[in-house]
């Protein structure tokens, strides 16, 4: 079992910078992965989106922001949530599950990840509307 601290989802995310991938559902039921600016803003992940995105997660609010490796041996950043459109292009993602991810055996082998996965805890006050 891994002993390294478990780092908070506001620290992670600040860390990775301001994009990331988000993909949400199409009225086809395929994925739309777009590259948008993602800031974090009071306690939670703001998308700077165009229509398409935006009419999708409106339609189909679980999204996922994909924040890829910066170098080889990195984890990707993937965050699950619910989107919430707001006026000007914006949605609002409430994470529901966040992970480091990178191919690999896991550090625990109790772990239920098949790659080197460390989960990061959605803060409460987060994860309730």
């Amino acid at each position: 079992m891994s002993t390294q601290p478990v780092p908070d989802l506001e620290s992670v995310v600040r860390e990775r910078g301001g994009h990331a991938y988000i993909v949400t559902v199409s009225a086809q039921t395929g994925p739309h992965a777009v590259w948008v600016p993602v800031r974090w803003e009071g306690n939670g992940l703001v998308a700077e989106v165009g229509a398409q995105t935006a009419a999708n997660a409106a339609a189909r609010p679980l999204v996922s922001l994909l924040y890829p490796v910066r170098d080889p041996g990195d984890y990707s950043l993937i965050v699950d949530g619910t989107a919430a459109v707001e006026d000007g292009g914006r949605v609002r993602v409430r994470p529901t599950k966040v992970v480091l991810h990178r191919p690999g055996p896991p550090p625990d082998p109790a772990s239920a990840c098949g790659a080197d996965c460390v989960p990061i805890a959605v803060p409460l006050s987060i994860g309730r509307r």
